[in-house]
């Protein structure tokens, strides 16, 4: 915003010059009141100059007549891992902003995880210039629970300090080691400390976190939460004074929060909406913050509650006070809507300027010319034998296992299995979970373990996006479908594939930092929906979009219960590795 701007904007509000743009016959959403009002708006470069009664001004260079549509702010995404859509920056902003989100907090701690301080940058630059608002965060989970897994890279005081210095980072992403702020562990001492001494944001992740733990969390320095379990949950959580970020990545809690935010005597300021993470067909089908709203909508929200959380309140959130209301002297970034029954973008403005028509960009956005990270799967092609679960020094016998028990909300679990020549037979109703660090920052070997809960795979799944360390995961019940599901995303340079009786039935090929791709939105989100169509012919999936959330989380180690890592089966909530074995008994014979 240039000085001469605002001057002109200042002149066009007097009447001394015209606007450049008048929109007319509006109904403004007006986010401070609630109220649904008539009025013109007069723009001026990037900046709304003025708010006036109908047909009271004329003079501009050009107008718009809204035939009496409705006005609201741009829409804001107070917390999105871009990653998740696995597109890159321009190609996800084309579809976001003609759905009328103007504005992202990104946190990019999935690229951090692999690329290290390289991968905060390639965020800034790769987003740099682009029509959609994007506010970096620092990544604090990088990894997300030290001494239990190993990413790309190693991030404490120091390197937050430096993220924090750069200005296009606007403060300190989700802090997931809830056990080391609890527990006073010195990296994450350093990191809120360099956070609290930067003023800027703090986001937390306070997943199960309850009375004291939840207070002490807060006094940490943390100041907003997306992990909402519950309705109970999310009431606490604000009366305990974080912001919440209702999140459109778990639909299924959203019916029970609207009821319990509708007994409330005042909607807080503090209630915000995020998307956390959208896979590409799910953010072209569905949509993001807009699928969000509707469905909070369609719960029971008022629309204008609704909009306010995705405008005003996430302004406030995010400390952009140029953003959030239809006022002059705030940035014209602004969406049509024709009803607010159903919110469909009609038009969408950024900067003063129409840049979306009826849920389409107008003209494409340019690439930014980047060197695009790949080559990041760092391992040599594996055998059948790599996928042998193994006793050492056993012939024969019985093993007692422990397990993980369990897809989202995993548990323990304990069970016999047969060992014959030293390997693990899989007992009926279980499959195996397999981890392989492919950073190249340690050589451990594959770790292993038995799953319940996912039934008998009937053929194998891998992928090399799996929270938040993004190593190499595979899961099935056959050596050869196992090895040759890994080596389809060794070969490919990342991505996710299923296969089935030794052949590829489906392969989403992501070779930037082995989770992004540059193929075109439609054909990556065609793939991703073959990938999860097929899937059914390997599991029983209850529904298919949770199951595939739950495959990116299976080895997301700070979250409570059993967990697979590059370094061993993990309890996240003791903040150990636990041996699988139980104990070992050797039998006469491999009859048993």
């Amino acid at each position: 915003m240039t000085a001469e701007t605002r001057r002109r904007a200042v002149q066009a509000a007097r009447g001394e010059t015209p606007f450049d743009l008048l929109l007319t016959h509006t109904r403004i959403v007006d986010m401070a009141t609630g109220e649904i009002r008539e009025a013109d708006v007069g723009i001026v470069g990037s900046l709304i100059a003025s708010v006036h009664p109908r047909g009271s001004r004329d003079d501009a260079l050009e107008a718009h007549d809204l035939h009496n549509q409705f006005l609201s702010p741009g829409l804001m995404d107070t917390h999105v891992h871009l990653e998740s859509s696995h597109l890159l920056p321009a190609r996800y902003a084309e579809i976001v902003l003609a759905q009328g989100t103007t504005a992202v907090f990104w946190d990019p701690h999935e690229l951090a995880n692999v690329l290290g301080m390289n991968g905060v940058r390639f965020a800034i630059e790769a987003s740099r210039n682009l029509p959609l608002q994007v506010m970096v965060a620092a990544p604090s989970s990088v990894p997300s629970t030290p001494g239990l897994e190993m990413s790309g890279a190693d991030f404490a005081g120091e390197e937050m300090n430096t993220l924090l210095g750069w200005p296009e980072v606007r403060g300190v992403a989700e802090v997931m080691d809830m056990h080391g702020v609890l527990n006073g562990s010195q990296r994450m001492l350093e990191i809120l400390q360099a956070g609290l001494e930067s003023g800027k944001l703090i986001e937390g992740h306070a997943r199960g976190l309850s009375g004291a733990d939840l207070q002490a969390y807060l006094a940490a320095g943390v100041t907003s939460d997306h992990e909402l379990t519950s309705a109970d949950d999310a009431l606490e959580k604000l009366r305990a004074g974080l912001t919440l970020e209702i999140r459109g990545s778990h639909p299924y809690l959203l019916p029970e929060i609207v009821s319990a935010l509708k007994t409330l005597p005042h909607l807080s300021s503090q209630i915000t909406v995020c998307t956390d993470d959208v896979p590409p067909d799910v953010l072209l089908e569905k949509g993001g913050i807009i699928a969000l709203l509707n469905l909070l909508i369609e719960h029971g929200l008022p629309a204008t509650d609704a909009l306010r959380f995705a405008t005003l309140n996430a302004s406030l959130r995010l400390q952009r006070n140029d953003l959030g209301l239809i006022a002059a002297g705030r940035r014209a970034d602004l969406v049509v809507f024709d009803s607010l029954e159903k919110l469909s973008a009609r038009r969408v403005y950024v900067a003063g300027k129409c840049i979306a028509r009826d849920g389409a960009m107008i003209e494409p956005l340019a690439d930014t010319p980047l060197a695009l990270p790949r080559d990041t799967v760092r391992l040599s092609p594996l055998a059948a034998s790599d996928f042998y679960m193994r006793i050492d020094n056993a012939k024969h016998g019985i093993a007692r296992l422990r397990h993980i028990s369990g897809a989202r909300f995993t548990r323990w679990g304990e069970t016999d299995a047969r060992v014959r020549y030293g390997r693990v037979e899989i007992p009926d109703g279980f499959s195996l979970i397999w981890v392989q660090h492919r950073h190249a920052r340690h050589a451990a070997t594959p770790q292993i373990a038995l799953l319940e809960g996912w039934g008998e795979l009937r053929g194998a799944i891998a992928t090399s996006y799996s929270h938040d360390s993004h190593n190499l995961v595979v899961l099935g019940r056959d050596p050869d479908d196992m090895a040759l599901a890994a080596n389809t995303l060794i070969e490919s340079g990342g991505g996710m594939a299923l296969v089935q009786n030794g052949s590829v039935i489906a392969h989403v090929a992501m070779p930037i930092a082995g989770m992004l791709s540059e193929l075109p939105p439609a054909e990556l989100a065609r793939q991703f929906s073959e990938l999860r169509d097929r899937s059914s012919q390997i599991a029983d999936w209850e529904p298919p979009y949770r199951v595939f959330k739950a495959i990116e989380g299976t080895c997301l180690a700070c979250n409570a219960g059993p967990h697979l890592t590059d370094l061993g089966l993990t309890d996240g909530s003791t903040r150990q590795i636990v041996n699988p074995l139980i104990s070992y008994r050797e039998t006469p014979d491999t009859t048993q």
